[in-house]
């Protein structure tokens, strides 16, 4: 014979009212989320403040830069900064040639550097490593050594007044750091992935275009990113390899503010700043999750 006993747990009104927390224990939680607040509420403000006080410039004629502090209000709101920003800089002409450098040389230097990191890290061959080596050397090569070589080969080849020598350029310089990037994010990827492709009977190229590539769409996105930044903020080879003033990225526009005699005209400045800093955060405001992803992608190896 067996007997089953069955436990039955009472709860009590008092055992309910002694989870509840207390207004001490309340206070005491509180206390302890004041540095966490105080932590964010400072990041928040050394980021936000610099964007606060570039706008609130932007509106202030030269007078009223350059006789009160920096961090006042306008005494005239001179809204009118922008339109002139927008014809003394020629940012029209200039935007777009930043637009037709930028894209071209990002291309280059992603579809190269994934393919370059796909094959140093998931194909086997000898001397790799080596391979891995010499483009982690091209990271160390200040840009400022071979300006004047690239110059005098440049016009040998008779391709100097153009966007080319500012696309080739940015594209070997990015491909390092893109390579190194992109081969730590193929170690994240089970080899088996590709073994079986390969047994499936897909070549290499099909492999990295329907599996590699696709994969690796968050971390391509962050390579992307980085590069983008680099080369759109870029003002020595522009200044130096762009020639004329047809040929002006953004950086070189933001340079006609300066006058004759180093006199500098300080409201449209900041409006130039203000209307090129607007369109690079509202890009990074729609595909920061996505760097995220990309960024913790290569921190692990699968």
């Amino acid at each position: 014979m067996t007997t089953t006993l069955d436990t039955i747990a009472v709860t009590s009104p008092r055992a309910v009212r002694s989870q509840r927390p207390t207004p001490a224990g309340r206070a005491l939680a509180l206390l302890r989320r004041v540095p966490t607040w105080l932590t964010i509420l400072f990041l928040v403000v050394v980021t936000a403040y610099p964007l606060f006080w570039m706008f609130i410039n932007s509106l202030k004629s030269n007078t009223d830069f350059l006789n009160n502090p920096s961090y006042a209000f306008p005494e005239t709101w001179r809204w009118d900064n922008y339109a002139t920003a927008w014809q003394t800089g020629n940012l029209s002409t200039t935007v777009m040639n930043s637009i037709i450098v930028t894209l071209p040389s990002l291309l280059l230097i992603v579809v190269l550097g994934t393919a370059a990191g796909f094959a140093l890290e998931v194909l086997v061959f000898k001397g790799r490593g080596a391979v891995l080596l010499l483009f982690l050397a091209g990271i160390m090569i200040p840009g400022q050594m071979i300006i004047l070589p690239l110059f005098n080969a440049f016009f040998q080849l008779g391709i100097n007044g153009s966007h080319l020598p500012m696309i080739l350029i940015y594209t070997a310089g990015g491909l390092p750091l893109t390579v190194f990037m992109m081969a730590t994010y193929f170690r994240a990827i089970p080899r088996e992935i590709f073994e079986a492709a390969t047994i499936d009977g897909a070549s290499m190229v099909r492999a990295f275009f329907s599996i590699g590539f696709p994969m690796m769409r968050n971390a391509v996105l962050t390579v992307a990113i980085v590069q983008f930044f680099l080369i759109w903020n870029d003002l020595l080879i522009a200044l130096v390899f762009g020639g004329k003033k047809s040929l002006n990225t953004i950086q070189v526009g933001l340079l006609n503010f300066s006058g004759e005699y180093g006199a500098i005209n300080y409201g449209p400045l900041f409006a130039a700043i203000c209307i090129t800093v607007v369109g690079i955060l509202v890009l990074y405001l729609f595909l920061n999750q996505r760097i995220m992803k990309g960024l913790a992608a290569g921190a692990v190896k699968g």
